[in-house]
């Protein structure tokens, strides 16, 4: 079978020896043994374990064209079904990371497989092309491969004018050709799970640097020389499951990517100094409005967990009576149905692309993209409101394990849970909201898409107006007549 489980991803990242420095050390070891790295990837490897789970592995794998299973995440749409079959695979693994883990393999491995739908689009560039981009999908599939990617360019110099200054790098950029392949130099942000994953897929990333030695695109090994991720500290709190309820488990970590002269093989590229490729890449390849499929799925599970949060809040301490309470989880179960309505709507009004893939209405899942950065901090908001001084003052496990533990049976007790379970509760809301993991989620929720001003924007241009303003001149001009 293709799909991995568990012990074979951690395994074959433990096996890579990838450069990753975490609080100003080289990590030494394994990586699925560091305190930073442990909970994440252990969690990581129960979604691959899953797909052996009899009755998950139906959803969360398809047939391939030799009889092979593989993860669904791989599977190209090319009918109304294939696209349900892709979103309730993403909806099954979201449940077992409360929709916490962005970097799930199944968003990019979402990604491989819509750049590999349009493998002739990069063939017109150079017949080698289409086939190195075929290769990875391949490659990918049969070793059920997950990958980390680079977005961004360091944030050094913002303004529309900047260009950078002759001499040593910053942002990631081709120094030199040789026989062998692109030696790249510089840096790129913003790998969540780098160093974690079999691969890093490298795409054109936004901003103001447009020469033909910024625009390419490759996937290489993590481990390839030359290539270091530098990770910012972990939120993980320790390996307690009771004070860290999500930070423990879900904390992806993300990382600045430093490329030190690394040699790119040109089997391993395909584009490369090309602006026409870098404009129609989305419109040719779907890639944005895959990505977007996938993140509504996952994004609705998540929301469903903030729903079902602030339900078990307050039942605990009996507030379910006050009318601004019910207000306020109206507001998320709203949302809520909204969500659940765009993504439908999406896959209802889904239509075969020139190559037969079967693309999903892009209106709703930008319109769902727009609004949930909006959406996103109000759910952390009402949290904090309805939890109040709650989230404030949780013991930890070993406070309950001391001699503590008489007094704050009798003092932490809530209306319908003894203590210690009303800390669990409580605990799990404030990493949910307030913690160092939480806020993190906010800000990643923001920004999932890049700029919000800059989306907004997107959306604005991809909605159709024009037809609801037409509606209005034939009333009026009705109403003249």
């Amino acid at each position: 079978m293709a799909i991995s489980n568990g012990t074979q991803y951690i395994e074959r990242i433990d096996n890579l020896r990838s450069n990753v420095w975490i609080n100003g050390a080289q990590v030494e070891g394994k990586l699925s043994e560091h305190p930073a790295f442990a909970g994440v990837m252990r969690s990581q490897a129960r979604l691959y374990d899953a797909q052996h789970h009899p009755n998950k592995q139906p959803v969360l794998t398809f047939r391939t064209s030799t009889g092979e299973l593989a993860g669904a995440a791989f599977l190209r749409p090319t009918t109304k079904d294939d696209l349900e079959h892709r979103r309730l695979a993403f909806q099954e693994w979201a449940r077992l990371t409360a929709g916490m883990m962005g970097r799930s393999p199944d968003y990019m491995n979402t990604a491989v497989m819509a750049l590999a739908s349009a493998a002739d689009f990069f063939g017109q560039q150079h017949p080698s092309y289409a086939e190195h981009i075929e290769h990875l999908y391949e490659r990918a599939i049969n070793n059920d491969l997950s990958f980390t990617h680079t977005f961004v360019n360091p944030q050094v110099n913002r303004s529309l004018g900047y260009m950078e200054e002759d001499g040593e790098p910053i942002a990631a950029k081709v120094i030199r050709e040789t026989t062998d392949g692109l030696v790249i130099k510089g840096a790129r942000l913003l790998a969540t799970q780098g160093g974690m994953t079999d691969e890093l897929l490298v795409l054109p990333a936004g901003g103001t640097l447009l020469g033909d030695e910024y625009m390419y695109a490759f996937s290489i090994p993590s481990n390839t020389p030359g290539l270091k991720f530098i990770c910012r500290p972990s939120f993980a709190a320790g390996a307690s499951s009771f004070d860290g309820p999500l930070s423990a488990h879900f904390d992806e970590i993300d990382a600045i990517v430093v490329f030190d002269d690394v040699l790119v093989p040109w089997d391993r590229i395909f584009f490369y100094k090309n602006a026409w490729v870098v404009k129609e890449l989305d419109e040719e390849t779907h890639l944005a409005i895959m990505l977007l499929h996938q993140v509504l799925a996952r994004r609705i599970v998540k929301t469903e967990f903030f729903l079902g949060t602030v339900e078990l809040l307050s039942e605990s301490i009996q507030i379910g009576g006050y009318q601004h309470v019910q207000e306020k989880i109206g507001e998320i179960a709203a949302a809520l149905e909204a969500l659940r309505g765009m993504l439908l709507t999406a896959e209802l009004h889904a239509k075969p692309d020139r190559r037969g893939t079967m693309v999903p209405d892009p209106a709703p899942l930008y319109a769902a993209a727009f609004l949930y950065p909006r959406l996103y901090p109000r759910f952390a908001d009402i949290v904090q409101l309805l939890g109040a001084s709650g989230l404030v003052c949780l013991p930890t496990e070993a406070d309950f394990s001391s001699p503590l533990r008489p007094d704050l049976d009798r003092y932490l007790q809530a209306a319908t849970l003894p203590a210690e379970q009303r800390v669990q509760l409580f605990r799990f809301a404030w990493d949910l909201a307030m913690s160092a993991f939480g806020t993190r989620q906010t800000l990643y929720e923001r920004f999932f898409f890049g700029d919000p001003a800059r989306f907004a924007t997107t959306f604005y241009h991809r909605c159709d107006r024009e037809a609801c303003a037409q509606m209005v001149r034939r009333f009026l001009d009705s109403e003249q007549r």
